[in-house]
């Protein structure tokens, strides 16, 4: 190939992987004073010798290898302390993890996401008891694959900064089951007045029967399975260059286009059209935006969680080799190596206390 055409085709290549990055949604990179805290945690000091094998299922894909690693490397630094301990990792997806746990083929299910009522009324049907959850890590704020958290939207020209949970309720769902007594489906049933204040409001959100629409569905419809009629459902979608376009993406781009709308995504898919809200537990708040600190805090009330599920009938103590791995995950080691290896964020201080107390 001659210089000149060396020279193009490098040129070509570039702009290609120009646009290619510029196309790609953007991340929020984690300030180190957010999870400088992590120094500052106990370190896993052992209670007692353990040994034998610990079968974990779940969270992982064959196509993105991002939970392996991790796991890897956390039995890596817990075989410092108890080198006895060996590890067989079926990572075969969050799907397999409780039916494994189940069946008893597995000692700790680890989970991509919250468990799922099926799965969780699977479990209690037949054992007697629910599974029990530690959690072990939290979700990214804007990772894909990470479990980023769930945002509200409305466009840049609405003068509204925060919502109740029960708000968003009474929008997104019909049921009202967090006590606003009727649907709010204008502006002005929000407080907005003038030119706002008859105008309907428009949501716009994930497929209601996938994943992503069950958590939403959980964590603010209270399992309501009634949704406002009005909304419209965004599924990823194949370009005819066979790049997708993401739900959350559409989603925002449907937004930007709707002084009215009202939508459901992450601020890795967010332009200039659209704002995002604070949210609060109460009418009253406070009312909080999603940051990693937030998240971490667990005070932001869409975040993301990460737990392990292990089978624990009431009264009877856990695996020890068990509990001293998950005590591990908690520990400051375990934290530190869960930001190392992962684009997960740690958990808050107070809630690893919390899940130290349910190994006991």
């Amino acid at each position: 190939m001659s210089p000149t055409r060396l020279h193009s085709f490098i040129f070509i290549a570039l702009a290609f992987a120009s646009c290619a990055l510029a196309a790609e949604p953007r991340v929020t990179p984690v300030a180190p004073e957010d999870v400088a805290f992590v120094a500052s945690l106990p370190r896993y000091v052992p209670q007692e010798k353990v040994s034998g094998m610990i079968r974990i299922w779940g969270h992982g894909s064959p196509k993105h290898d991002f939970i392996n690693g991790l796991v890897g490397r956390w039995m890596e630094g817990f075989n410092r302390y108890q080198p006895d301990v060996k590890l067989d990792n079926r990572m075969y997806g969050t799907a397999s993890a409780i039916g494994a746990l189940l069946a008893g083929a597995g000692d700790i299910a680890l989970l991509g996401e919250e468990i799922s009522p099926a799965a969780a009324a699977a479990f209690e049907r037949t054992k007697g008891y629910p599974p029990t959850g530690i959690q072990v890590a939290t979700g990214s704020l804007d990772v894909n694959f990470f479990d980023y958290a769930h945002m509200i939207f409305v466009h840049r020209d609405n003068p509204l900064a925060h919502l109740s949970l029960a708000q968003l309720d009474a929008i997104f769902g019909a049921e009202h089951r967090r006590g606003v007594p009727n649907n709010l489906r204008t502006w002005g049933d929000l407080g907005l007045t003038g030119e706002w204040a008859d105008k309907p409001i428009q949501p716009y959100g994930w497929k209601v029967d996938e994943d992503f629409a069950l958590f939403f569905r959980e964590a603010v419809l209270e399992n309501s399975h009634r949704w406002n009629t009005a909304l419209k459902e965004y599924v990823h979608e194949i370009r005819p260059d066979g790049t997708q376009y993401d739900h959350g993406q559409r989603i925002l781009d449907a937004l930007a286009r709707d002084r009215l709308g009202i939508a459901i995504s992450n601020v890795r898919y967010a332009n200039t059209d659209v704002k995002v809200l604070a949210l609060g537990h109460s009418a009253d708040g406070p009312f909080y935006p999603p940051t990693p600190a937030t998240l971490i805090a667990q005070t932001y009330p869409l975040a993301r969680i990460i737990p392990a599920f292990i089978d624990r009938a009431p009264g009877t103590p856990i695996d020890p080799k068990v509990r001293e791995f998950l005590r591990y995950l908690l520990s400051r080691e375990g934290q530190q190596t869960l930001i190392d290896e992962s684009s997960y964020l740690p958990l808050g201080a107070e809630i690893i206390r919390a899940q130290l107390e349910k190994l006991k």
